[in-house]
């Protein structure tokens, strides 16, 4: 099955694109998404999270307290490994199983979003292309910024624990930039697509 890791700093519009590229029939599977799913209320990463930051680590709902472990993880980068160690196993299992559940359902390709694509050091491996959402970071900082609790400082505290713009695109196979008009960023998400299937040995 052709695989795409498609990654992007913080506001990049990855998901937007991802949502752009699911309506052509790619088979998405998010890392955020799954992160998520474990982090909820009763998730398999809840209670080794418990055991490993102890019970300030959960919010009063019985899931992740994310604002604490944000704060916890910026400020002290031996927490930040423990809690990735954690996490990114129980990510690439759930990834790995999405994935071949698409790939049963008959997907053309798969669109693997790994915001932390660069940054782990073994993803690229993984996938057959990397494609890369990019913008300037002033358009990152602003576009974080419009989030609910979100100001320029934590804007720019995110975007230093990434990987820098020039890492992104140095492993980057693709490259769309996320600022053109609408119309533009269609025809570019188009021409993607039908590389991808082509690339898979389809056409549509």
């Amino acid at each position: 099955m052709f695989s795409v890791g498609l990654t992007g700093g913080v506001g990049s519009g990855k998901s937007t694109i991802a949502s752009m590229l699911s309506a052509r029939g790619a088979g998405v599977v998010d890392a955020d998404a799954i992160s998520h799913e474990l982090t909820q209320a009763g998730g398999a990463a809840i209670e080794p999270l418990r055991v490993s930051f102890s019970e300030h680590a959960i919010a009063p709902d019985g899931s992740l307290d994310r604002d604490r472990m944000r704060a916890v993880a910026f400020s002290d980068p031996a927490a930040r490994t423990r809690l990735e160690a954690l996490l990114h196993p129980l990510i690439r299992n759930g990834m790995r199983e999405r994935t071949a559940a698409l790939a049963a359902d008959g997907c053309p390709y798969i669109l693997l979003v790994v915001p932390l694509l660069v940054e782990s050091g073994t993803w690229r491996a993984s996938v057959d292309r990397v494609l890369l959402i990019d913008c300037s970071e002033a358009t990152q900082i602003n576009r974080v910024c419009a989030r609910p609790g979100m100001d320029e400082s934590a804007a720019r505290q995110i975007m230093q624990a990434q990987a820098s713009r020039q890492q992104r695109l140095a492993v980057a196979d693709d490259v769309l930039m996320n600022e053109a008009p609408l119309a533009e960023i269609e025809s570019q998400i188009e021409r993607l697509h039908q590389q991808y299937l082509r690339r898979q040995g389809r056409t549509q």
